[in-house]
């Protein structure tokens, strides 16, 4: 049986014992050793479609380097201007590569160069393979050379299993139609999903009625967005 880790509620700060494990334990691992500063690693790319986690696992890793007495720092793409953090031995994470500017292209290639020398790891983040990436020829070269991970999105039986095990968490019982619908019309990103059942228990509470279908599409008439 697959082991998940569930810690769900939006409100929390993205760390690695939160993020929901899936198919992605070799990357979780490999990004637990880069927050530690093991020298034996590349830097790292990641990447997947939307809602795959990509943005949570950059700002969990960097937090990470940062409780170990690391320097991080995690840098949205249109934070990048035309120079990037050059902090000796500190992780320097930036996410959407894809969408740098062309000065910011010219910073992370120029990070890279200067990383061996001062003890720099990069961790980057984009929507698509290295190949497939509209950068510049060697900018994506240098990407391609990292040590690169898809961000495998959960299937529909995971994401089951952890809709059940919220419901379990706060005395709930979900039927399977009421799990099968906030599959098929539901958005498919765990935030959302972990909204969605924050919603139903308010209301199993508020309206002293379990968590059934006809209770869900009661909210939806009343505004609840899937």
């Amino acid at each position: 049986m697959r082991q998940l880790v569930l810690d769900l509620r939006p409100e929390r700060p993205p760390t690695l014992e939160n993020f929901v494990v899936g198919d992605n334990a070799e990357l979780l691992a490999n990004l637990a050793r880069i927050a530690e500063n093991d020298a034996a690693l590349a830097h790292i790319y990641i990447w997947g479609a939307a809602g795959s986690g990509r943005t949570h696992l950059l700002r969990a890793t960097a937090a990470r380097a940062q409780a170990a007495g690391r320097a991080a720092f995690c840098l949205a793409a249109e934070a990048v201007g035309d120079e990037l953090p050059i902090e000796a031995g500190a992780l320097v994470a930036v996410d959407d590569v894809d969408r740098l500017s062309d000065a910011a292209q010219i910073a992370l290639f120029n990070a890279f160069n200067r990383a061996r020398g001062n003890a720099q790891t990069l961790l980057l983040a984009g929507a698509a393979a290295p190949l497939r990436l509209a950068l510049r020829e060697d900018l994506r070269t240098r990407i391609g050379q990292c040590l690169v991970f898809e961000a495998r999105p959960l299937d529909d039986a995971a994401r089951a299993d952890i809709l059940r095990a919220l419901a379990e968490r706060s005395g709930l019982k979900l039927a399977d139609e009421v799990v099968a619908f906030l599959l098929n019309h539901g958005r498919r990103d765990l935030p959302s999903m972990a909204a969605a059942f924050a919603a139903l228990d308010a209301a199993s509470l508020e309206h002293k009625r379990p968590v059934t279908l006809p209770l869900l599409r009661q909210l939806m008439q009343q505004g609840l967005d899937l």
